[in-house]
Protein backbone atom coordinates (compact mmCIF):
# COMPACT_ATOMS: atom_id res chain seq x y z
CA UNK A 1 0.00 0.00 0.00
CA UNK A 2 1.29 3.52 -0.87
CA UNK A 3 2.22 6.05 1.68
CA UNK A 4 1.85 9.59 1.36
CA UNK A 5 3.11 12.62 3.08
CA UNK A 6 0.80 16.01 2.91
CA UNK A 7 1.20 19.24 3.82
CA UNK A 8 -2.32 21.08 3.90
CA UNK A 9 -2.58 25.06 4.93
CA UNK A 10 -5.77 26.23 6.39
CA UNK A 11 -6.01 30.40 5.25
CA UNK A 12 -8.44 32.35 7.07
CA UNK A 13 -9.13 35.70 6.28
CA UNK A 14 -9.68 38.72 8.01
CA UNK A 15 -13.60 38.04 8.30
CA UNK A 16 -12.37 34.56 9.83
CA UNK A 17 -13.35 32.43 6.83
CA UNK A 18 -11.20 29.68 5.50
CA UNK A 19 -9.93 28.79 1.90
CA UNK A 20 -10.86 25.13 0.46
CA UNK A 21 -10.35 24.23 -3.09
CA UNK A 22 -12.10 21.97 -5.55
CA UNK A 23 -9.90 18.90 -6.57
CA UNK A 24 -9.28 17.84 -9.77
CA UNK A 25 -8.43 14.86 -10.39
CA UNK A 26 -9.10 11.37 -12.13
CA UNK A 27 -10.50 9.11 -9.56
CA UNK A 28 -13.40 8.89 -6.87
CA UNK A 29 -12.48 12.26 -5.34
CA UNK A 30 -12.75 14.56 -8.18
CA UNK A 31 -15.08 17.12 -7.33
CA UNK A 32 -14.26 17.21 -3.45
CA UNK A 33 -13.60 20.02 -1.87
CA UNK A 34 -9.93 19.97 0.49
CA UNK A 35 -7.34 21.78 2.24
CA UNK A 36 -4.85 23.00 -0.19
CA UNK A 37 -1.30 21.91 0.26
CA UNK A 38 0.25 18.71 -1.86
CA UNK A 39 3.01 15.34 -1.19
CA UNK A 40 6.22 16.33 1.09
CA UNK A 41 9.37 15.65 -1.07
CA UNK A 42 11.87 12.93 0.64
CA UNK A 43 14.10 14.75 2.85
CA UNK A 44 11.49 18.14 2.08
CA UNK A 45 10.62 20.42 5.15
CA UNK A 46 7.23 20.32 5.92
CA UNK A 47 6.81 23.95 5.83
CA UNK A 48 8.52 24.10 3.40
CA UNK A 49 6.54 21.54 1.29
CA UNK A 50 3.59 23.88 2.51
CA UNK A 51 4.91 26.87 0.77
CA UNK A 52 5.87 25.14 -2.28
CA UNK A 53 2.52 23.43 -2.89
CA UNK A 54 0.73 27.11 -2.11
CA UNK A 55 2.37 29.09 -4.54
CA UNK A 56 2.24 26.38 -7.17
CA UNK A 57 -1.72 25.86 -6.42
CA UNK A 58 -2.54 29.51 -5.35
CA UNK A 59 0.08 31.43 -6.68
CA UNK A 60 1.07 33.05 -2.85
CA UNK A 61 3.91 33.46 -1.11
CA UNK A 62 3.13 31.86 2.31
CA UNK A 63 5.00 34.28 5.05
CA UNK A 64 4.31 32.51 8.39
CA UNK A 65 2.32 29.68 9.54
CA UNK A 66 2.03 27.26 12.70
CA UNK A 67 1.02 23.62 12.80
CA UNK A 68 -2.41 23.18 13.53
CA UNK A 69 -2.88 19.06 13.66
CA UNK A 70 -1.60 16.09 12.42
CA UNK A 71 -3.95 13.21 11.02
CA UNK A 72 -3.54 9.74 9.32
CA UNK A 73 -6.06 8.34 7.43
CA UNK A 74 -6.29 5.48 5.46
CA UNK A 75 -8.21 4.95 2.35
CA UNK A 76 -8.78 1.33 0.80
CA UNK A 77 -5.79 2.07 -1.74
CA UNK A 78 -3.23 4.33 0.29
CA UNK A 79 -2.33 5.26 3.60
CA UNK A 80 -2.15 9.46 3.98
CA UNK A 81 0.05 11.08 6.80
CA UNK A 82 -1.24 14.57 6.50
CA UNK A 83 0.30 17.93 8.35
CA UNK A 84 -2.37 20.83 8.55
CA UNK A 85 -0.90 24.38 9.02
CA UNK A 86 -2.54 27.56 10.09
CA UNK A 87 -1.47 29.76 7.36
CA UNK A 88 -1.46 33.09 9.60
CA UNK A 89 0.29 35.44 6.74
CA UNK A 90 0.54 35.52 3.09
CA UNK A 91 1.42 37.46 -0.17
CA UNK A 92 -0.87 37.80 -2.54
CA UNK A 93 -4.26 36.66 -3.37
CA UNK A 94 -5.50 32.74 -3.99
CA UNK A 95 -5.75 31.67 -7.12
CA UNK A 96 -6.71 28.38 -8.38
CA UNK A 97 -3.56 28.33 -10.73
CA UNK A 98 -4.30 25.25 -11.92
CA UNK A 99 -8.36 25.28 -13.03
CA UNK A 100 -9.43 24.67 -9.66
CA UNK A 101 -12.39 26.24 -7.61
CA UNK A 102 -11.34 28.33 -4.43
CA UNK A 103 -14.82 29.06 -1.80
CA UNK A 104 -14.30 31.03 1.14
CA UNK A 105 -16.33 29.91 3.56
CA UNK A 106 -17.01 30.60 7.57
CA UNK A 107 -16.09 27.63 9.59
CA UNK A 108 -19.51 26.70 10.31
CA UNK A 109 -20.51 26.46 6.64
CA UNK A 110 -18.08 23.84 5.55
CA UNK A 111 -19.37 20.78 4.94
CA UNK A 112 -17.31 17.21 6.00
CA UNK A 113 -19.44 15.62 3.35
CA UNK A 114 -18.21 17.69 0.51
CA UNK A 115 -14.78 17.53 1.76
CA UNK A 116 -11.84 14.62 1.33
CA UNK A 117 -12.96 12.01 3.74
CA UNK A 118 -9.17 12.96 5.60
CA UNK A 119 -9.89 16.67 5.95
CA UNK A 120 -13.11 16.26 7.39
CA UNK A 121 -11.75 15.93 10.96
CA UNK A 122 -10.42 19.44 10.71
CA UNK A 123 -13.50 21.08 10.55
CA UNK A 124 -14.59 19.68 13.69
CA UNK A 125 -11.06 21.45 15.12
CA UNK A 126 -11.92 24.10 13.08
CA UNK A 127 -15.04 25.16 15.18
CA UNK A 128 -13.59 25.24 18.51
CA UNK A 129 -11.09 27.70 17.82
Amino acid sequence: MNHYHVAAGILRDAKGRILITQRLCDGPFNGLWEFPGGKIGNGEDPTEALKRELAEELGIEVTASTPFMDLLHEYPDRTVDLQFFLVTAWQGHPTGLEGQGVLWLAPGDLNPDALLPADAPVVEALLSL
